[in-house]
């Protein structure tokens, strides 16, 4: 196995947990999860309990397929737009002073700061590097045996 493998699948299963640990509490207490959705300010009021609602499982879905390794380079790209939407939102509230919770890994207790922006960077590198090393089947991160050839019997 090489080092790039070795990296690419710690990546993929570090990646994984945390969109795993982040979905369950916002799955426990919709409500609660619901409210951050709504304190962000970007949503209409319609979208916000269909946000909180679906948002956690999607996470759960991806998190899951990343750590088992099934639709690896799918998962990564759900997880790299994911990203990129929760960086966009987070920016535009701090942009805006609002104080909030950032509903991150919590439905309260974790006030969203510009540390939360640099985690959520550093996901999102982990999260194309994922994209990137799954993305030739010869060198697939997902299952290590798929890269040997069948040969075919006659």
């Amino acid at each position: 196995m090489t080092g790039r493998r070795i990296l690419a699948i710690l990546l993929r299963l570090g990646l994984g947990g945390v969109f795993v640990a982040a979905s369950v509490p916002k799955i426990i207490d919709p409500a609660g999860f619901s409210r951050n959705v709504f304190h962000y300010e970007i949503l209409p009021q319609n979208l916000v309990n269909i946000t909180a609602i679906t948002l956690p499982w999607v996470e759960l879905l991806v998190g899951l397929c990343l750590i088992i390794g099934f639709r690896v380079r799918g998962a990564a790209l759900v997880a790299i737009g994911s990203l990129v939407i929760f960086l966009g939102a987070m920016g535009s509230a701090l942009a805006r002073g609002l104080n909030i919770d950032c509903g991150c890994f919590k439905t309260s207790g974790t006030p969203l700061g510009p540390e939360r922006l640099l985690g959520d960077v550093v996901l999102l590198i982990a999260a194309v590097i994922v994209y990137r090393l799954s993305g030739r089947r010869s060198e697939s991160i997902a299952h290590p045996a798929s890269s040997l050839s069948a040969q075919p019997t006659h």
